[in-house]
């Protein structure tokens, strides 16, 4: 899972989810009136509130986080698990708006009961942490501030040209510069090449012709790298917050290198940060 994938609508649900999971260890259900050694249950002592907000909440919070830090989602009934995860924070404010409304539920029904019990601190923010999570989970893919990535992207290398020897980082292997002495294929030091005669003046070597340097980006939002052949075929999934290296241009797409070295062809390139 790569962390630096997730959003800020994530770091939402997860700071949702933290709270959700506090306020499961308070007090329910509130009163006037009662004696102050009358301990109140938290929701681990209601089966429908620990099953329908508490544990719904958790693990659609999870479904959402796990879907957005995978290379490739899981899809269970043709859906992704970001979607059941979707499904399962709104059930679980909804559940919560529920018990904030009736925290009592069933039991005012009976002859001779009154209605003593209100929502306690802990159901309210069970409410609350429930409704910022669904919020999140929802509005994270049509807000772009929350597609924004949680992680601040690391500081790209210093770029190397093609063929040179990378500093520390991944690319390609150095290649051995022409003119360099004592490398095979190379003249002895003050002998002409084959062919020249001797003492005449050696030709200038024509200029090379400009061509594209590669560089270090980073993408906003992930994106799929497919194959060179010209197929739709799928290489990778490039993520927010990894620096990947540009090695050739294809008109407006871009040839990129994977850190495990893989290559394939990024054709949307909107918005990209250069390293």
């Amino acid at each position: 899972m790569n962390i630096r994938s997730l959003t800020r609508g994530d770091g939402v649900v997860i700071g949702a989810a933290v709270l959700l999971l506090i306020a499961s260890f308070l007090d329910i259900y509130s009163a006037d009136g009662v004696p102050d050694g009358l301990d109140f249950p938290s929701a681990w002592a209601s089966g429908p509130i620990l099953l329908g907000v508490v544990l719904a909440g958790l693990i659609g919070g999870a479904l959402v986080v796990v879907s957005r830090g995978l290379p490739q989602v899981p899809k269970v009934a043709g859906l992704d698990i970001g979607q059941f995860g979707v499904a399962f924070t709104v059930f679980a404010a909804w559940s919560a708006l529920g018990n904030i409304f009736d925290p009592a539920s069933a039991t005012n029904n009976f002859d001779g009961a009154s209605d003593t019990l209100d929502a306690g601190v802990g159901l309210i923010l069970l409410l609350i942490a429930t409704l910022v999570m669904a919020g999140a989970a929802v509005a994270t893919p049509l807000v772009p501030a929350l597609q924004a990535p949680l992680l601040p992207a690391p500081k790209p290398p210093t770029p190397q040209p093609y063929g040179g020897q990378p500093q520390g980082g991944y690319g390609y292997p150095g290649a051995p510069q022409p003119g360099q002495a004592g490398q095979p294929g190379q003249p002895y030091a003050g002998q002409p090449p084959a062919g020249q005669a001797y003492g005449a003046q050696p030709q200038q070597p024509q200029p090379p012709a400009p061509e594209f340097s590669p560089f270090w980006f980073a993408v906003p939002v992930p994106r799929t790298l497919v194959a060179e052949d010209g197929s739709s075929s799928p290489i990778a999934e490039l993520a927010p917050g990894t620096w990947y290296l540009a090695v050739e241009q294809r008109g407006q797409a871009l040839v990129a290198q994977t850190q495990d070295g893989r290559r394939g062809v990024l054709q949307d390139t909107t918005g990209i940060q250069r390293g």
